[in-house]
């Protein structure tokens, strides 16, 4: 490719390449490396951004830097002398405690990486199997969710939730390379593929070497695992069993607390005999359905199951609204609102499919409660919160009373006067958006 294929517009043909990966399956470096391809990759990398990697450049600067340099980086690469960067450590928390390690790669690493996946997702798709919904194109996890609300429906009333430790950071790096050399056949490619395994992560200016584990952070990551636990989902098909997987989260349904139990059993024997993974003793379980989560999600009834939110999801929700809500954050009004927005948007796009409307009322209440409060506090003096509760049609005897009350800023926005004055209507009018408003767009 020419330097300015990679410097200028992405061309029409840029989102497949000129070749189709299974017609020489030991060429594989040359299709990652071919001018549609690579320009796809960029354009992704562009627009998904991210935080930069140990050398500091963002994805802004990749296609300057690959005018520049293309020749030599393709060069490299077909040679396969390619040396990736050591990732960069980030650590983000859990929701349920304890931190979540990722590896930031470099943008030149994960332009890299998000070229050779483009051509590799095709070779690995048709190996898959239905019954794995993450990180593959045309699978999402509301498939995941409806399938598993469809197995409990049919009588399979009890669940194997069954949590992967770590999947991410205790791969096996010679057994996923075992998987990954049975498709692909270029000696270029394996290498490059071991060599992101292995790049290591700098922390605190010392580079680590990695023994296990695929950094999660990087484009490629997502299908090694999926390539790491496709055996365990043709295991499974083979049993006969009804389950779905995504990622590292696998329920699998069965009839009886016993059968459950039997199946936990073997299948941990399968993955930490064969796969060399261990399973999360702590999160995994034998129980009802609707005593378990499942991305988010639970389930509510018997023969005819509905999808719920999962208590601790709807815990995370009401973390999240107090931290943006806090009364002693001293910013404004409308940017707290647009920001509630963002996330609550953001939130009921992927919760949508849970049909419990009486919960999203409860939250949206709850909700416009923790504004009203920080309302009030932002109000501050008695004859401030007097005045303006006037103003929104508040009788000035209760408005007194409401503004010399010495019950805390949480109590008086519960009081059937404020919430007169500071209800559904009003914040509307000022553009906060309502979950019940977005679940009936939904319906």
């Amino acid at each position: 490719m020419d330097t300015q294929g990679i410097a200028g517009a992405p061309s029409p043909s840029s989102a497949r390449t000129t070749e189709q990966p299974g017609k020489n399956a030991q060429r594989l470096m040359e299709l990652i490396v071919s001018n549609s391809n690579v320009r796809s990759a960029c354009k992704r990398v562009e627009q998904n951004d991210g935080a930069a990697g140990i050398d500091g450049m963002r994805a802004g600067g990749l296609r300057p830097y690959l005018h520049d340099h293309w020749a030599e980086l393709k060069q490299s690469l077909l040679s396969g002398t390619y040396k990736p960067s050591p990732v960069r450590r980030h650590e983000i928390p859990k929701p349920g405690g304890g931190v979540r390690l990722l590896g930031i790669p470099t943008a030149l690493d994960r332009f890299i990486q998000q070229a050779v996946l483009q051509v590799l997702t095709p070779l690995f798709e048709p190996r898959f199997s239905e019954h794995s919904y993450g990180f593959r194109p045309g699978k999402s996890a509301r498939q995941a969710v409806e399938a598993a609300r469809g197995y409990i429906e049919e009588g399979y009333g009890f669940v194997v939730d069954m949590d992967l430790s770590k999947l991410f950071d205790r791969v096996n790096h010679d057994i996923v390379m075992a998987k990954v050399a049975r498709v692909v056949q270029d000696k270029r490619v394996l290498k490059l593929i071991r060599a992101f395994l292995k790049a290591g992560v700098m922390e605190n200016g010392v580079c680590v070497r990695s023994e296990e584990g695929t950094p999660q952070g990087g484009p490629l990551s997502p299908l090694l695992a999926n390539i790491m636990l496709n055996d365990l989902d043709w295991e499974l098909e083979r049993r006969g069993h009804r389950f779905a997987r995504y990622a590292d989260d696998c329920n699998i349904y069965v009839k009886s607390r016993r059968a459950g139990e039997r199946v936990m059993a073997s299948v941990r024997r399968f993955e930490e005999s064969k796969l060399k993974l261990k399973v999360n003793e702590e999160k995994s379980a034998v129980d009802r359905p609707a005593r378990r989560k499942f991305l988010g999600f639970s389930f509510i009834g018997g023969s005819n199951p509905r999808i719920r939110i999962a208590n601790k999801t709807r815990e995370r929700f009401d973390e999240r609204i107090r931290k943006i809500t806090n009364r002693s954050n001293g910013r404004s009004m409308a940017s707290r609102i647009c920001e509630l927005n963002a996330y609550v948007r953001g939130w009921m796009g992927y919760f949508r499919i849970a049909r419990t409307p009486s919960v999203y009322q409860e939250m949206d209440q709850w909700m416009r409660r923790r504004m009203r409060m920080r309302l009030l506090k932002q109000w501050k003096k008695p004859k401030t919160v007097r005045r303006n509760l006037v103003a929104l049609g508040i009788p000035e005897e209760w408005a007194r009373k409401i503004s010399g009350s010495r019950k805390g800023y949480w109590r008086l926005a519960n009081t059937p006067q404020v919430n007169k004055a500071l209800g559904l209507a009003y914040w509307r009018n000022q553009g906060l958006l309502s979950l019940m408003d977005l679940y009936a767009q939904n319906s």
